[in-house]
Protein backbone atom coordinates (compact mmCIF):
# COMPACT_ATOMS: atom_id res chain seq x y z
CA UNK A 1 0.00 0.00 0.00
CA UNK A 2 1.39 3.39 -1.11
CA UNK A 3 1.27 6.59 0.97
CA UNK A 4 -1.56 8.26 1.52
CA UNK A 5 -1.11 11.85 -0.97
CA UNK A 6 -2.87 14.29 -1.87
CA UNK A 7 -4.96 14.68 -5.02
CA UNK A 8 -5.09 17.70 -6.51
CA UNK A 9 -7.76 17.48 -8.69
CA UNK A 10 -10.39 17.09 -6.08
CA UNK A 11 -8.71 18.35 -3.14
CA UNK A 12 -8.66 14.89 -1.32
CA UNK A 13 -6.49 12.83 0.37
CA UNK A 14 -6.20 9.21 -0.86
CA UNK A 15 -6.23 6.50 0.99
CA UNK A 16 -2.80 4.70 -0.36
CA UNK A 17 -4.60 1.88 -1.99
CA UNK A 18 -4.43 1.40 -5.81
CA UNK A 19 -5.97 -0.89 -7.73
CA UNK A 20 -5.14 -1.24 -11.72
CA UNK A 21 -3.81 1.83 -10.75
CA UNK A 22 -6.50 3.32 -10.10
CA UNK A 23 -6.57 5.25 -6.97
CA UNK A 24 -9.18 5.22 -3.78
CA UNK A 25 -10.16 8.45 -2.47
CA UNK A 26 -10.31 9.26 1.57
CA UNK A 27 -13.90 11.26 1.04
CA UNK A 28 -15.34 11.64 4.35
CA UNK A 29 -18.89 10.83 5.10
CA UNK A 30 -21.26 13.36 5.29
CA UNK A 31 -21.45 15.14 8.77
CA UNK A 32 -25.23 14.45 8.71
CA UNK A 33 -25.32 11.08 8.22
CA UNK A 34 -22.37 10.29 10.78
CA UNK A 35 -24.80 12.27 13.25
CA UNK A 36 -27.86 10.32 11.99
CA UNK A 37 -25.89 6.96 12.51
CA UNK A 38 -24.56 8.51 16.07
CA UNK A 39 -27.82 8.79 17.09
CA UNK A 40 -29.17 5.98 16.35
CA UNK A 41 -26.89 4.04 18.35
CA UNK A 42 -27.85 6.39 21.27
CA UNK A 43 -31.45 5.57 20.76
CA UNK A 44 -30.49 1.67 20.59
CA UNK A 45 -28.36 1.77 23.60
CA UNK A 46 -31.50 4.21 25.50
CA UNK A 47 -34.24 1.53 24.56
CA UNK A 48 -32.12 -1.83 25.32
CA UNK A 49 -32.25 0.08 28.79
CA UNK A 50 -35.90 1.31 28.62
CA UNK A 51 -37.57 -1.81 27.54
CA UNK A 52 -37.30 -5.62 27.79
CA UNK A 53 -34.46 -6.63 25.66
CA UNK A 54 -32.16 -8.59 26.73
CA UNK A 55 -32.12 -12.56 26.88
CA UNK A 56 -31.47 -14.41 30.20
CA UNK A 57 -31.91 -18.32 30.99
CA UNK A 58 -35.65 -18.05 31.34
CA UNK A 59 -36.95 -14.72 31.00
CA UNK A 60 -35.07 -11.38 29.56
CA UNK A 61 -34.27 -7.92 31.03
CA UNK A 62 -37.54 -6.33 32.09
CA UNK A 63 -36.47 -2.73 31.25
CA UNK A 64 -36.67 -0.08 33.84
CA UNK A 65 -39.98 1.32 32.23
CA UNK A 66 -41.64 -1.86 32.85
CA UNK A 67 -43.67 -2.33 29.48
CA UNK A 68 -44.76 -5.78 28.86
CA UNK A 69 -46.60 -6.37 25.38
CA UNK A 70 -47.91 -9.59 27.29
CA UNK A 71 -49.33 -7.37 30.05
CA UNK A 72 -51.01 -4.97 27.57
CA UNK A 73 -52.62 -7.95 25.71
CA UNK A 74 -54.05 -9.30 28.88
CA UNK A 75 -55.39 -6.31 30.27
CA UNK A 76 -57.13 -5.40 26.93
CA UNK A 77 -58.60 -8.82 27.38
CA UNK A 78 -60.14 -8.74 30.77
CA UNK A 79 -61.65 -5.33 29.25
CA UNK A 80 -63.19 -7.21 26.62
CA UNK A 81 -64.39 -9.54 29.21
CA UNK A 82 -65.40 -7.31 31.61
CA UNK A 83 -67.34 -5.48 28.91
CA UNK A 84 -69.26 -8.55 27.61
CA UNK A 85 -69.69 -10.29 31.14
CA UNK A 86 -72.87 -9.41 31.42
CA UNK A 87 -73.79 -11.18 27.90
CA UNK A 88 -71.54 -14.39 28.75
CA UNK A 89 -73.39 -14.33 32.14
CA UNK A 90 -76.60 -14.61 30.10
CA UNK A 91 -75.35 -17.14 27.55
CA UNK A 92 -74.22 -19.42 30.11
CA UNK A 93 -77.78 -19.84 31.64
CA UNK A 94 -79.97 -19.62 28.61
CA UNK A 95 -82.22 -22.42 27.21
CA UNK A 96 -80.20 -22.89 23.73
CA UNK A 97 -83.73 -23.67 22.27
CA UNK A 98 -85.39 -20.71 23.04
CA UNK A 99 -81.81 -18.50 22.32
CA UNK A 100 -83.20 -16.90 19.06
CA UNK A 101 -85.64 -15.03 20.50
CA UNK A 102 -82.60 -13.08 21.85
CA UNK A 103 -81.76 -11.72 18.50
CA UNK A 104 -79.25 -9.23 20.83
CA UNK A 105 -77.45 -12.13 22.42
CA UNK A 106 -77.99 -14.78 19.25
CA UNK A 107 -75.43 -12.51 17.51
CA UNK A 108 -73.32 -12.21 20.32
CA UNK A 109 -73.04 -16.04 21.03
CA UNK A 110 -72.21 -16.58 16.97
CA UNK A 111 -69.64 -14.02 16.65
CA UNK A 112 -67.95 -15.42 20.22
CA UNK A 113 -68.46 -19.08 19.14
CA UNK A 114 -66.66 -18.05 15.58
CA UNK A 115 -63.76 -17.05 17.77
CA UNK A 116 -64.03 -20.20 19.71
CA UNK A 117 -64.32 -22.41 16.64
CA UNK A 118 -61.24 -20.77 14.56
CA UNK A 119 -59.00 -21.08 17.99
CA UNK A 120 -60.24 -24.65 19.58
CA UNK A 121 -61.97 -26.15 16.53
CA UNK A 122 -60.98 -25.58 12.85
CA UNK A 123 -57.74 -27.72 12.90
CA UNK A 124 -59.75 -30.89 12.99
CA UNK A 125 -62.91 -29.52 11.19
CA UNK A 126 -61.16 -27.09 9.31
CA UNK A 127 -62.21 -23.32 8.59
CA UNK A 128 -65.18 -23.61 7.14
CA UNK A 129 -66.48 -26.44 9.17
CA UNK A 130 -66.61 -28.51 6.15
CA UNK A 131 -64.04 -31.57 8.00
CA UNK A 132 -61.91 -33.79 5.87
CA UNK A 133 -61.52 -37.53 6.16
CA UNK A 134 -62.13 -39.00 9.35
CA UNK A 135 -63.01 -35.44 10.82
CA UNK A 136 -66.89 -34.81 10.55
CA UNK A 137 -68.35 -32.24 8.45
CA UNK A 138 -70.04 -29.71 10.30
CA UNK A 139 -72.29 -28.33 7.44
CA UNK A 140 -74.31 -31.30 6.07
CA UNK A 141 -77.18 -32.69 8.09
CA UNK A 142 -75.88 -36.31 9.12
CA UNK A 143 -74.86 -36.27 12.41
CA UNK A 144 -73.87 -39.23 14.48
CA UNK A 145 -75.40 -37.94 17.75
CA UNK A 146 -77.86 -35.58 16.93
CA UNK A 147 -77.77 -32.13 15.37
CA UNK A 148 -80.39 -30.03 17.42
CA UNK A 149 -78.58 -27.48 19.52
CA UNK A 150 -78.65 -29.27 22.43
CA UNK A 151 -77.13 -32.43 21.15
CA UNK A 152 -74.19 -30.31 19.38
CA UNK A 153 -73.99 -28.43 23.15
CA UNK A 154 -73.40 -31.72 24.81
CA UNK A 155 -70.98 -33.41 22.40
CA UNK A 156 -68.80 -30.54 22.59
CA UNK A 157 -68.54 -30.13 26.49
CA UNK A 158 -67.52 -33.72 27.00
CA UNK A 159 -65.98 -34.86 23.52
CA UNK A 160 -66.32 -38.39 21.91
CA UNK A 161 -64.71 -42.03 23.55
CA UNK A 162 -61.90 -40.12 25.72
CA UNK A 163 -60.76 -41.22 28.79
CA UNK A 164 -60.69 -37.58 30.84
CA UNK A 165 -64.68 -37.30 30.61
CA UNK A 166 -67.33 -39.91 32.28
CA UNK A 167 -69.90 -38.80 30.02
CA UNK A 168 -68.40 -39.00 27.17
CA UNK A 169 -70.67 -40.07 24.04
CA UNK A 170 -68.84 -43.75 23.30
CA UNK A 171 -69.53 -46.06 21.02
CA UNK A 172 -67.02 -48.80 19.50
CA UNK A 173 -67.60 -50.82 16.62
CA UNK A 174 -66.36 -54.55 16.94
CA UNK A 175 -62.99 -55.13 14.64
CA UNK A 176 -64.76 -58.13 12.15
CA UNK A 177 -61.55 -59.27 11.20
CA UNK A 178 -61.25 -61.61 13.84
CA UNK A 179 -64.80 -62.88 13.48
CA UNK A 180 -65.04 -62.97 10.17
CA UNK A 181 -62.78 -64.37 7.14
CA UNK A 182 -61.78 -62.15 4.39
CA UNK A 183 -64.22 -63.53 1.46
CA UNK A 184 -67.36 -62.72 4.29
CA UNK A 185 -65.71 -58.71 5.05
CA UNK A 186 -65.89 -58.88 1.25
CA UNK A 187 -69.71 -59.48 0.64
CA UNK A 188 -70.09 -56.70 3.43
CA UNK A 189 -68.42 -54.28 1.77
CA UNK A 190 -70.52 -55.55 -1.34
CA UNK A 191 -73.74 -55.10 0.55
CA UNK A 192 -73.00 -52.01 2.46
CA UNK A 193 -71.91 -50.00 -0.71
CA UNK A 194 -75.45 -50.78 -2.40
CA UNK A 195 -77.07 -49.70 0.54
CA UNK A 196 -76.29 -46.26 -0.51
CA UNK A 197 -76.30 -47.03 -4.42
CA UNK A 198 -72.85 -47.28 -4.96
CA UNK A 199 -71.18 -49.79 -7.59
CA UNK A 200 -70.34 -53.67 -5.71
CA UNK A 201 -69.77 -57.02 -6.26
CA UNK A 202 -73.14 -57.98 -7.03
CA UNK A 203 -72.25 -61.63 -6.59
CA UNK A 204 -71.78 -61.10 -3.20
CA UNK A 205 -74.92 -59.12 -1.97
CA UNK A 206 -77.09 -62.35 -0.98
CA UNK A 207 -73.97 -63.38 1.41
CA UNK A 208 -73.78 -59.96 2.58
CA UNK A 209 -76.91 -59.41 3.32
CA UNK A 210 -76.97 -62.51 5.61
CA UNK A 211 -73.78 -61.43 7.76
CA UNK A 212 -75.20 -57.42 7.81
CA UNK A 213 -78.58 -59.15 9.50
CA UNK A 214 -76.30 -61.10 11.91
CA UNK A 215 -73.21 -58.98 12.69
CA UNK A 216 -74.61 -55.03 11.81
CA UNK A 217 -78.01 -54.40 12.50
CA UNK A 218 -78.09 -54.45 16.35
CA UNK A 219 -76.05 -50.93 15.93
CA UNK A 220 -77.01 -49.96 12.19
CA UNK A 221 -80.99 -51.46 12.15
CA UNK A 222 -82.12 -53.23 9.76
CA UNK A 223 -82.44 -50.55 7.02
CA UNK A 224 -78.80 -49.86 7.79
CA UNK A 225 -80.24 -46.54 8.34
CA UNK A 226 -77.89 -46.25 12.08
CA UNK A 227 -78.79 -45.23 15.49
CA UNK A 228 -77.83 -41.79 16.97
CA UNK A 229 -78.48 -42.91 20.48
CA UNK A 230 -75.54 -45.21 19.80
CA UNK A 231 -73.26 -42.86 17.86
CA UNK A 232 -73.92 -45.57 14.66
CA UNK A 233 -73.69 -43.78 11.17
CA UNK A 234 -76.46 -44.28 8.79
CA UNK A 235 -75.48 -46.65 5.87
CA UNK A 236 -78.12 -45.39 3.37
CA UNK A 237 -76.87 -42.00 2.47
CA UNK A 238 -73.77 -40.49 0.23
CA UNK A 239 -71.68 -39.15 3.34
CA UNK A 240 -68.66 -41.51 4.83
CA UNK A 241 -66.31 -40.24 7.09
CA UNK A 242 -63.48 -42.25 5.72
CA UNK A 243 -64.50 -42.92 2.40
CA UNK A 244 -66.78 -45.43 0.75
CA UNK A 245 -64.00 -47.28 -1.99
CA UNK A 246 -63.47 -51.74 -1.68
CA UNK A 247 -60.26 -50.69 0.37
CA UNK A 248 -61.04 -48.09 3.14
CA UNK A 249 -64.47 -49.98 3.50
CA UNK A 250 -62.59 -53.16 4.03
CA UNK A 251 -60.17 -51.87 6.51
CA UNK A 252 -63.48 -50.40 8.57
CA UNK A 253 -64.85 -53.50 8.82
CA UNK A 254 -61.68 -55.49 9.28
CA UNK A 255 -60.25 -53.28 12.20
CA UNK A 256 -62.86 -50.60 13.08
CA UNK A 257 -62.31 -47.04 13.66
CA UNK A 258 -62.35 -44.87 17.09
CA UNK A 259 -61.88 -41.62 15.93
CA UNK A 260 -61.84 -39.28 19.65
CA UNK A 261 -62.85 -35.62 20.18
CA UNK A 262 -61.58 -34.17 23.68
CA UNK A 263 -63.89 -32.73 26.03
CA UNK A 264 -63.53 -28.92 25.78
CA UNK A 265 -65.13 -28.39 29.44
CA UNK A 266 -62.18 -28.20 31.20
CA UNK A 267 -60.73 -25.96 28.64
CA UNK A 268 -64.19 -23.65 27.57
CA UNK A 269 -66.67 -22.00 29.92
CA UNK A 270 -70.30 -22.73 29.58
CA UNK A 271 -71.03 -19.44 27.92
CA UNK A 272 -67.75 -20.71 25.34
CA UNK A 273 -69.35 -24.26 24.88
CA UNK A 274 -72.97 -22.75 24.77
CA UNK A 275 -71.35 -20.25 21.82
CA UNK A 276 -69.62 -22.59 20.07
CA UNK A 277 -72.54 -25.16 19.77
CA UNK A 278 -74.54 -22.22 18.65
CA UNK A 279 -72.04 -21.02 15.87
CA UNK A 280 -72.05 -24.63 14.52
CA UNK A 281 -75.80 -25.49 14.59
CA UNK A 282 -76.56 -22.36 12.34
CA UNK A 283 -73.39 -22.97 10.21
CA UNK A 284 -76.32 -24.93 8.10
CA UNK A 285 -76.09 -28.58 9.39
CA UNK A 286 -77.90 -28.14 12.32
CA UNK A 287 -81.76 -29.16 12.87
Amino acid sequence: MDEPRYDEATKTYTTGHSYDGIEELNTPLPRWWLWSLYATIVWAVIYSIAYPAWPLVSTATAGFLGYSTRAEVAAEIARVEEANSELNTQLAAIDLTTLKDNETLHQFAVSAGASVFANNCSQCHGSGAAGSVGYPNLLDDDWLWGGDIEAIALTVRHGIRNEQDEDARYSEMPAFGEQLEKDEIAALVAYVQSLSGLDHDTALIEQGTELFADNCTACHGDEGMGDRDQGAPNLTDSVWLYGSSDEVLTETIANSRFGVMPPWSPRLSDAQVNAVAVYVHQKGGGE
